[in-house]
């Protein structure tokens, strides 16, 4: 069979497989699953290029087919499937959908810019870093906002539309964008777990705001 199957790819593989979960549910209405989806796809792509760098034996074919198969499935987890959350959340008008297809646009010239300087030697201070925002941001930005917009929805409804485009603006902007620390990280993985959570005990609470769901069941005297 043609393609690889071993240990390096099965990261990718499963985001792939997380975000088309999180289509899927979306399009059923479970628009907060659909966000833990997003976020668990950004998880494994965090850690799919430490894991496909633990082979030392790697030839060039299969580090090649890394990076082609870590972008196809990043235009799908990150660009497709938060469209269509976005979609299932409101953004329906005209300039929305607008938006939308700006955002995936700007994410699919994103990462064909990566693919093509992948192999550009380091920076002088030997730091490392994107040029413009990576696609994957979203896992981060598009889960947390959510979490903090359930605490004003009218907030949330109005700033959706310009969070979606000055991310894709950021996609396509040249700057350098230094690559997190470990610690960074870390950090920003806690952040969107803890975001996620919220967001499905919101979920599992029936309604936006958790403490409704206590009210609902305080006695009435």
């Amino acid at each position: 069979m043609i393609g690889l199957y071993d240990y390096t790819v099965w990261m990718t593989y499963a985001s792939l497989v997380s975000s088309l979960a999180g289509m899927i549910l979306a399009s059923m209405g479970h628009v907060r699953w659909a966000l833990a989806c997003l976020a668990l796809s950004g998880l494994l792509d965090a850690f799919d290029g430490k894991v496909a760098r633990t082979k030392k034996d790697r030839t060039d074919a299969e580090k090649a087919f890394g990076v082609q198969i870590d972008s196809l499935c990043d235009i799908v987890c990150f660009g497709v499937l938060p469209v269509i959350i976005c979609m299932h959340l409101g953004m329906h008008s005209i300039w929305a959908i607008a938006i939308l297809c700006f955002y995936c646009l700007a994410g699919l010239i994103r990462l064909a810019w990566f693919n093509i300087t992948a192999d550009a030697p380091p920076r002088p201070d030997g730091k490392k870093y994107y040029q413009g925002m990576p696609i994957t941001s979203i896992a981060v930005i598009l889960p947390i906002f959510y979490a903090v917009g359930t605490l004003a929805p009218n907030f949330f409804a109005r700033g959706l539309p310009v969070v979606m485009l000055a991310t894709g603006v950021l996609f396509i902007l040249r700057f350098p964008f230094r690559k997190p620390t470990t610690k960074e990280l870390l950090l920003l993985i806690a952040a969107v777990g803890a975001a996620t959570l919220y967001i499905l005990a919101c979920h599992r609470w029936g309604g936006i705001f958790p403490w409704q769901w206590v009210l609902r069941r305080v006695p009435v005297r």
